[in-house]
């Protein structure tokens, strides 16, 4: 199979699809791949390296959509990149399609089958290709949290942990998952008062046991997200429904009570933020202010760090892109009911139920596309 890594042109996105030890392990299988120049400069791979590594590579993002059955991504394709997707054509990358209409009718309007990271399951319902951004989203929020309480960022002027005498931030975290742990790992270590968010009492329990109690952990309800988003120095939502829109957890009239120069985290902005007054923002230009609370909503969190995200990602998708190189989408998908849960939209149908509900879109199963596709 040929698969295709082009450059990725979000503003500030330096991540990419494939690592060279990526590449070399694929063309050890027979793959070709092409990738376009520049491709890896952002993470410290150099062409050569590529070279080296049995890719070929090329000058436009044009030659390798055009010569790619498979692309391997990291973020959305763009307006400009839509025109390049063709009818058949498999793309592999994070789309987030629930909160992004437009982006998910060109993708239709394509013909593109398009399988998104964030909505591959493993055998314990858990998300495998988002889990090792969620880890890195989540220590990096904590990180966040600390430099937008500072007086010059808009912040309250708060120091995370405090020095003695002076009581440290008190950081609340929304959604005890993948993203909260891991905020909450590093909100502590900074020597922040640390409390969770959370619904299930399996996992709250879980986070006891992590923490040594180190953590408070509330069970989350209306009343429990508003009493402590109020008392909040700094909050990070980290609440994720796979595929589906973010549930809005933080109202406008909330926001307009929570403390001057506090600071709110939206880690889960690529479904379409937690807080109603959460908008994307990217790092060139990462906060705003409204009503006094600091935002950070920026929708590619990880890409700051790039070099340890791409190495991340890819440790994760490698054996899911042999996967499809190997059997080809059709029967990679109808072997592995976890990767055909990450089919969102095949031949201009919406095929996962979450993405079909948040935009009112016709669903049609995986199962069926795969079969009609196989009949021709």
């Amino acid at each position: 199979m040929r698969i295709g890594v082009p450059k990725e042109i979000k503003v500030h996105e330096y991540r990419v699809g494939l690592t060279p030890a990526s590449v070399r392990e694929i063309t050890h299988h027979g793959h070709e791949v092409i990738v376009q120049s520049g491709a890896g400069e952002g993470v410290g791979c150099s062409d050569d390296a590529y070279r080296h590594a049995g890719a070929r590579v090329v000058d436009s993002a044009e030659e390798v959509w055009r010569a790619a059955e498979l692309i391997v991504k990291v973020k959305e394709p763009q307006p400009e990149e839509y025109p390049l997707l063709r009818e058949g054509q498999v793309l592999f990358t994070y789309l987030h399609l629930a909160a992004d209409e437009r982006l998910t009718r060109a993708l239709m309007d394509s013909g593109a089958v398009c399988i998104a990271y964030e909505t591959v399951t493993a055998p314990d319902g858990s998300l495998p290709l988002l889990a090792p951004m969620s880890q890195v989203a989540g220590r990096m929020a904590a990180h966040v949290a600390a430099h937008c309480l500072e007086k010059e960022q808009g912040g309250m002027g708060v120091l995370m942990g405090g020095v003695p005498g002076v009581r440290p931030a008190r950081v609340v975290i929304i959604g005890g998952g993948i993203v909260g742990e891991n905020a909450a790992r590093m909100a502590l270590g900074l020597g922040a008062d640390v409390i969770i968010i959370e619904k299930s009492p399996a996992r709250m329990q879980e986070l006891e046991r992590i923490f040594n109690h180190g953590v408070k952990t509330i069970y989350s309800t209306r009343l429990a997200i508003e009493e402590e988003v109020l008392q909040a120095d700094a909050v990070i939502c980290g609440v994720l429904v796979p595929g589906a829109a973010a549930p809005k957890l933080i109202s406008r009239e909330l926001v307009g009570r929570m403390k001057q120069g506090s600071v709110i985290v939206d880690v889960a902005i690529d479904q379409g933020g937690c807080a109603e007054t959460s908008r994307p923002t990217t790092h060139d230009n990462p906060t705003y202010v409204v009503d006094g609370v600091v935002h950070y909503c920026v929708a590619n969190m990880p890409g700051a760090v790039a070099r340890t995200s791409a190495f991340a990602l890819n440790n994760a998708t490698l054996p899911y892109v042999l996967a499809l190189a190997e059997k080809g989408w059709r029967r990679a998908l109808m072997d592995d009911e976890h990767l055909r849960n990450g089919l969102n939209v095949a031949f201009g149908k919406m095929t996962h139920p979450a993405v079909a509900e948040a935009l009112g879109l016709e669903y049609v199963p995986a199962e069926a596309i795969l079969e009609a596709t196989n009949m021709h």
